[in-house]
């Protein structure tokens, strides 16, 4: 499994890159490879109002679904378009193209209340 070293991650399986003031989130390469195939990306509308842990869309796989949680509380500004057409960049690149929604947090220091790639690995 990859955990890149400068994300931070959720227990529920979502990771988090700090880019400026806003939150990039995604799921982690495990969720994505214990999902298998992705078929569709429901990701929160742009505007809404998002609390840490709570679920705020959902990812299927031809095999099941599963809830995307937020990592940490805040407003959603942007959905990576690509994922209407393409979910598969998730599997492929989770870290990258596969990146689901960008939060603007309440608080930026909650990102650092969230798991090392190291603790997350040892919680699988």
């Amino acid at each position: 499994m990859n955990h890149p070293s400068d994300l931070k991650y959720a227990k529920t399986h979502e990771w988090v890159k700090i880019e400026g003031d806003l939150v990039v989130t995604g799921i982690s390469d495990h969720a994505q490879d214990a999902l298998g195939d992705l078929v569709y990306v429901e990701a929160p509308d742009v505007g809404s109002t998002v609390t840490a842990e709570q679920p705020v869309g959902v990812v299927e796989s031809v095999k099941t679904a599963s809830d995307i949680h937020a990592p940490v509380s805040g407003q959603v500004v942007e959905i990576n378009p690509a994922l209407e057409d393409d979910p598969d960049f998730v599997n492929e690149d989770p870290y990258g193209k596969g990146w689901i929604y960008k939060i603007k947090p309440d608080n930026m220091a909650d990102v650092e209340k969230l798991l090392s790639n190291t603790e997350y690995e040892s919680g699988l």
